[in-house]
Parts: structure tokens; C-alpha cells; sequence
């Protein structure tokens, strides 16, 4: 299940047949390099790795105020702004600012999930002054322009019309919608076929007014660039970006309790079932143990969930679970697809091993062996600069010590067999929401499953 909308990254010809050439190089080891604290002259902070192996530098960053902030009846603003902030800035409108892109081989995206406002830089080092200009061009004097605007709305509707006959867009919708009710975070980021064409560009610039600002901005750069020059980019980037945020306060959370079900029919071949329930915060000292037991339950194809529902039953092509977290409330959520007249015996296979987990938790082989994979791949997810920074980002923005990633290992390792049983019974001890869209149910799904009429939302 996706908690966030990508606006649109452009790239032309030129970076994808320089990133060809590059994929051929030796890499370097990404997860084994020094990390360094840069701060800039004009007060910038930034996780910096510096890395000449290849000529490319990566940035990610990211500002607190996503989704949430939108203002209520306006789902989407922070959708619309990530869809229109290149749409043309400073002198350049928005052919002439992708033309430029284009011919520098530089890549940039921006997105918002429910919490922060992101955006992505990637370019050859050779056209680092160039592709930050464009990006604070961008942060700073986007253009909004009626023309763009309205290009841009009729594609989000467009998708949106599409969205109310997916099953699995249907599914996600309900799921949250169903765990946080009115709360931001049951509001859909990428807004809802009423509130996107009441957007207007006055929301758009108060928005970028009130969260696109220096305060809580978090940056991570990894690539080939010295500290100085760094320090200089980031000053003439983000310098010039408002002090102070002026964010709406969004309260902290928990999903609904579970058990519940609810049904959106839905005449497709194939029914989607979407569940979950409440999570594990970041924060919580459970985190890494329920992180590791997770991953046992449904964690890819050597998970109980796999093996039970796919292997052993045929039920499914695929199923997996995974915990989301959020700055004010956290989730586990899972998925999966099935033949209609399998619908409810799926649900009853996944109902069934959950149930197992929390009341028995893993074994200490599942456990050993969760552990041998959590450390090994994720050092191997780390083997380019952009996933790297990606990494680095995300650690800033979970409160992580900089040297988490020389750590993480450790701390799998130290999850005990009790620690993953006590993190399992807290997950999975109630049960779980789920939301099935498609056709009735066949008898074998025993709880009573409560009818929601499909509404084109």
C-alpha cells in the first residue's frame, strides 16, 4: 500500500545513456562510508557522504508539513503543489524549465507524503551549479500558472475517475478511511474528485508559504562534491527559504481497534483484500523486534503469509505485509489478490495465521533466519549513491542517530525470541481491519462482512 503521491520526475535521452554507461563501473561500497554532520556557512545542515567514484551527485530532502497540512475540504493541495512546483519558475516557464532539465541530464522530483514535503535532485557533478539553481527556482518563485494548473488538475481527475473502479485504489482508501476516520491521516493525499477542483492557486501558494521554509528541513547529498562547494550550493538553494513554518498542529493517533471488516462490491474476476491494524511506532522501544517478527509474518516470499496462502492453498500469486509509520501514528498493512470464488477462504488463511502469530509468536529458526536476511539486504539496498541518500533522509526524519547505519545490524541482532513474541501479541493480539472489494463472499468467510455502497470518491 503507497502513503505517498510522486509528482512527476523528468529526465531526457542524455541521463538515461550516462547512467547505462555508469551501471557497468565497479560501485562503491555506499554503507561502509564515512557520514559527515555538514553545516554551511549560512547555518544549512546536511548528512553528507562524499564519494568520487563516479561523477554524479544525489540529494534528498525533505520539509515537515505533507498531506496533513491540507486544509479540510481541500484534499490535494500538497499533491497539486508537488504535481506544479517545476511547472515553470523564475524566468522560465514550464517548456523552457524542462528543456533545461532535459539537456542537463538532471533529474527532479518532488512529493508529498501524510507528514513532510519531499523533493529528489539527481545530476552529473559536472551540472551540479545548474541543477540546484533550477531546484531553488523552483522552492522559491514557482509560477502556478493558469495554463499548468488546469493541465495538471485534469490529469489528477483523470486518474482519480480511474481510481473509483481499481479495487486495490478502492481498497486503500477504505482502509484508511476506516482506521483514522476524520483525523489527516484518513484523508486522501492525492485528494478526492470534489476537493481537487475546488483548488484553487491561492491554496497552492499559501501552502508553499507556510511549509516550504527552512525550519525542520532535513537534507541528506551523497556523491562526488566537496564539503565547501556543498556548503555554498545549499546557502544559495535554501537560503533564501522562509525561517519559520506556519503548520496547522495535527494531533497524534491511534487506528482503530480491531476486528472489523467491511465489503465494497465490486464485479471484477479478481477481489482485493487489503488488512492490517494497528502499529509500532518509530519511536517505541518495540520497533526493531515487531520490525523482525513482521518480516517472518509477511515479509516476502519466505513469510508464513506466503507460504500458507500461495504455497500451500494456491489462493493467491502474492501476499505481504509491511509496518508503516507515520509521525503521529504507525500501522502494519498487508495485501493481496485472489480468484472471487477464493475471496473468503484467502481472508479466513490470513485471519488464521495472524491469530498463530500473536498467540505463539516465531520460532527461534524463523527468528535466526529473519535476522540473516534483515542485515544482509540491507546493506545490499545501499549500493548507490541515490539509495543511499534516499536512506540517510529517512533516518533524519526518524530521529536516528547519524551513525545508525554502522548500528542497525547490531540492533537486529539483539532482538530476543521473547521481545518478537511480545511485539507479536501487540500487533496482531485484536485481529485485524480488512476491507475486501469485489464480489460477496462465499460462505467460508464466516464474520459478517458490513456493505459499503461503491461511491465514486
Amino acid at each position: 500500500m503507497t502513503f505517498l503521491k510522486i509528482g512527476a520526475a523528468r529526465q531526457g535521452f542524455v541521463v538515461g545513456a550516462c547512467l547505462a554507461v555508469m551501471a557497468i563501473l565497479p560501485m562503491p561500497s555506499h554503507a561502509a562510508a564515512k557520514i559527515q554532520h555538514l553545516v554551511s556557512p549560512g547555518g544549512i545542515e546536511a548528512w553528507f557522504v562524499q564519494d568520487n567514484t563516479v561523477p554524479l551527485v544525489a540529494m534528498e530532502f525533505a520539509m515537515y508539513g505533507g498531506a496533513a497540512q491540507d486544509p479540510e475540504g481541500k484534499a490535494g493541495v500538497a499533491n497539486m503543489v508537488a504535481s506544479l512546483i517545476d511547472e515553470g519558475s523564475g524566468d522560465l516557464d514550464s517548456r523552457a524549465f524542462h528543456e533545461h532539465l532535459d539537456r542537463r541530464a538532471i533529474e527532479l522530483a518532488f512529493s508529498a507524503t501524510r507528514d513532510y514535503f519531499r523533493g529528489s535532485l539527481r545530476m552529473l557533478k559536472e551540472n551540479k551549479d545548474e541543477a540546484f539553481d533550477l531546484l531553488r527556482t523552483s522552492l522559491t518563485s514557482p509560477h502556478f500558472d493558469s495554463a499548468d494548473v488546469e493541465r495538471i488538475r485534469a490529469q489528477l481527475i483523470s486518474g482519480l475517475k480511474r481510481e473509483t473502479t481499481n479495487p486495490g485504489s478502492l481498497a486503500s482508501r477504505k482502509f484508511l478511511e476506516i482506521a483514522y476516520g476524520d483525523h489527516p491521516y484518513g484523508q486522501p493525499s492525492g485528494g478526492t474528485l470534489e476537493s481537487v477542483p475546488a483548488i484553487t492557486i491561492a491554496d497552492m501558494k499559501d501552502y508553499v508559504a507556510r511549509v516550504l521554509t527552512k525550519e525542520d528541513l532535513k537534507i541528506a547529498v551523497v556523491g562526488d562534491i566537496d564539503a565547501a562547494s556543498l556548503g555554498a550550493l545549499l546557502d544559495r538553494t535554501f537560503g533564501g527559504l522562509p525561517a519559520k513554518s506556519k503548520l496547522t498542529p495535527v494531533a497524534d493517533i491511534a487506528a482503530s481497534k480491531p476486528p472489523q471488516r467491511e465489503l465494497i462490491p465490486l464485479d471484477v474476476p479478481q477481489t482485493v483484500v487489503t488488512f492490517g491494524g494497528p502499529g509500532i511506532k518509530r519511536s517505541d522501544p518495540d520497533f526493531m523486534a515487531a520490525f523482525v517478527v513482521n518480516h517472518i509474518l509477511g515479509g516476502g516470499s519466505g513469510s508464513r503469509l506466503y507460504r500458507e496462502v500461495r504455497e500451500k492453498r494456491g489462493l493467491a500469486y502474492s501476499v505481504s505485509d509491511s509496518l508503516a509509520w507515520m509521525d503521529h501514528s504507525a500501522l502494519f498493512v498487508g495485501s493481496t489478490g485472489t480468484r472471487a470464488d477464493r475471496a473468503g477462504e484467502t481472508v479466513d488463511a490470513i485471519t488464521s495465521e495472524v491469530q498463530r502469530m500473536a498467540k505463539d509468536g516465531p520460532t527461534e529458526q524463523e527468528l535466526d533466519e529473519a535476522k540473516s536476511y534483515l542485515k544482509g539486504s540491507r546493506m545490499l539496498s545501499l549500493d548507490t549513491s541515490a539509495k543511499l541518500a534516499s536512506a540517510l533522509l529517512q533516518y533524519q526524519l526518524d530521529h536516528l542517530p547519524i551513525d545508525y547505519v554502522e548500528r542497525r545490524n547490531a540492533l537486529v541482532d539483539a532482538v530476543t525470541i521473547d521481545q518478537a513474541k511480545h511485539a507479536a501479541r501487540r500487533l496482531w493480539g485484536d485481529g485485524l481491519l480488512t476491507v475486501i472489494v469485489g464480489r460477496e463472499l462465499q460462505a467460508t468467510a464466516r464474520p459478517v462482512a458490513v456493505t459499503i455502497p461503491l461511491k465514486a470518491n
